[in-house]
C-alpha cells in the first residue's frame, strides 16, 4: 500500500496541473500563482470555481465536463485522493481543471482578492465536536471572503443533518443571503430547480451515491457573504 502511494505521488509530480507546495512557498511570502491562476495555469479569464476537501475531486472533474467556459481548482491534502481526480481530470484532458494538494485553512494563501467565483464544499467533514473546525463555519467563511469576488457564491452539499443545520444557524446569525435551500434535494425539491442548479447537482461524488442507498437525504444550500 506504502509503494503504490508513493507511484501515485510520484507521478502528481509530472501532472501539469497539480500542484503540491511547501509551507516556506506560501507562508510569509507571496505565493507565485496567487493572483495569477487564470494567467498561469489556465491561459484565459474565465470565472474560477474552489472545490474545497475535493476527495477524489469527483465535483471538480463533473463541474469541469459540463462547463468548460469556468475554470476549477480541487484542494485536499490527502494526496491518494488528490490523484484519482488529478489523473481523470488529465485523462479527458480537461485544461479547465487543477488540483492543489494542501490544507484549505491557508486558502487565503493561494488566492488573490476577488480572484474566485464560487466555492464548493462537497460532503465535508461535520466535526461534531469542532464547530470552528467546519468547513462553512465563521472562521472559514472569513477566509473565503478574501478571495471570493463581490456576490461570489458558496455552495454547500452534505448528507449531514448536523453540518447542514450549522450552516443555516450560520447564515441567520450573520445575515448571508440564502441563494437556494433544500433538506431533500432528489426526494422533494429537484423539480422546483431550475436546470443549471439541476445541472449542477446532477453530479454525485462516490460517498454521496453510497449515503443515497442508505436511505441519507442530500441536502443544498446556495448562499453569499457579502456585508
Amino acid at each position: 500500500m506504502a509503494k503504490n502511494k508513493l507511484m501515485k505521488f510520484d507521478e502528481m509530480k509530472s501532472m501539469e496541473r497539480v500542484f503540491e507546495p511547501s509551507m516556506a512557498e506560501f507562508i510569509d511570502v507571496d505565493y507565485p500563482l496567487q493572483g495569477n491562476w487564470n494567467k498561469d495555469v489556465f491561459k484565459n479569464n474565465n470565472p474560477i470555481v474552489l472545490e474545497l476537501g475535493c476527495g477524489k475531486g469527483e465535483y471538480s472533474v463533473g463541474l469541469g465536463r459540463k462547463y468548460p467556459n469556468k475554470n476549477f481548482v480541487g484542494i485536499d491534502i490527502k494526496g491518494a485522493r488528490v490523484w484519482k481526480g488529478a489523473k481523470e481530470a488529465n485523462a479527458e484532458n480537461l485544461t479547465n481543471v487543477a488540483f492543489l494538494r494542501n490544507v484549505v485553512d491557508f486558502v487565503e494563501h493561494f488566492f488573490a482578492e476577488d480572484e474566485v467565483d464560487e466555492i464548493w464544499l462537497t460532503f465535508s467533514d461535520p466535526q461534531p465536536k469542532k464547530p470552528n473546525k467546519r468547513l462553512s463555519s465563521r472562521e472559514f467563511v472569513k477566509r473565503y471572503k478574501k478571495v471570493l469576488k463581490p456576490n461570489g457564491i458558496i455552495h454547500l452539499k452534505t448528507d449531514n443533518t448536523l453540518l447542514y443545520h450549522s450552516t443555516l444557524e450560520e447564515i441567520e446569525e450573520y445575515s448571508y443571503e440564502t441563494l437556494v435551500n433544500s433538506n431533500n434535494i432528489y426526494e422533494k425539491d429537484w423539480d422546483s430547480f431550475n436546470k443549471e442548479t439541476q445541472d449542477i447537482l446532477s453530479i454525485r461524488t462516490h460517498y454521496e451515491t453510497l449515503f443515497t442507498k442508505k436511505g441519507f437525504k442530500i441536502k443544498y444550500v446556495a448562499f453569499r457573504v457579502d456585508d
